[in-house]
């Protein structure tokens, strides 16, 4: 496996390299499947997105939340993941994303660790996310982890709520 650093995003650059990591994460779903591609337009359509982006920084800020960023030996951003509060006991994990250049040695499963790692540490008792049925390699991931499948913890479309998946992980 290549040399992973993992930090906390907090320059304005390591922040403008989560964004592009979470764009190219939305451009991954919209082509991985028409499902994919239809969710992520009902949750994500580009001027939604576009204002979560710029909002990133204040979304994942600390003391209840974090942005990871993953780089690779050379400096090169590779990965990115985060998490932020639900309330004062629950966070939830959102847009765990690696490059296709680092896919499948364990990046994903680095900034996972960290993100739960940090979640304890913040005295957070539950971590929760959902992923779409799709991404069968993240669903792996989250249950070697120790996640356990759920129902939904927010309100979700009847038309897409078939197509995804809820997990759970108490710390």
């Amino acid at each position: 496996m290549n040399d992973i650093i993992i930090n906390e995003a907090k320059t304005p650059a390591e922040i403008d390299a989560v964004r592009d990591l979470c764009w190219a994460y939305r451009d991954f779903l919209l082509n991985n499947s028409p499902v994919d591609q239809e969710i992520t337009e009902t949750f994500y359509p580009t001027a939604k997105y576009e204002d979560l982006m710029q909002d990133l920084p204040n979304l994942h800020a600390r003391p209840k939340g974090i942005m990871l960023l993953a780089k690779d030996a050379s400096g090169t951003p590779v990965g990115c993941g985060m998490t932020h509060a639900l309330n004062d006991t629950t966070a939830e994990i959102k847009r765990v994303y690696v490059s296709e250049t680092v896919r499948g040695q364990g990046v994903a499963r680095q900034i996972c660790t960290r993100l739960i790692d940090q979640a304890r540490a913040d005295g957070i008792a539950n971590i929760v996310l959902d992923t779409s049925k799709s991404l069968t390699a993240a669903q792996a991931l989250y249950d070697r982890l120790g996640f356990a499948r759920r129902g939904p913890y927010q309100p979700i479309p009847e038309d897409v709520l078939p197509e995804l998946l809820f997990f759970e992980l108490t710390l």
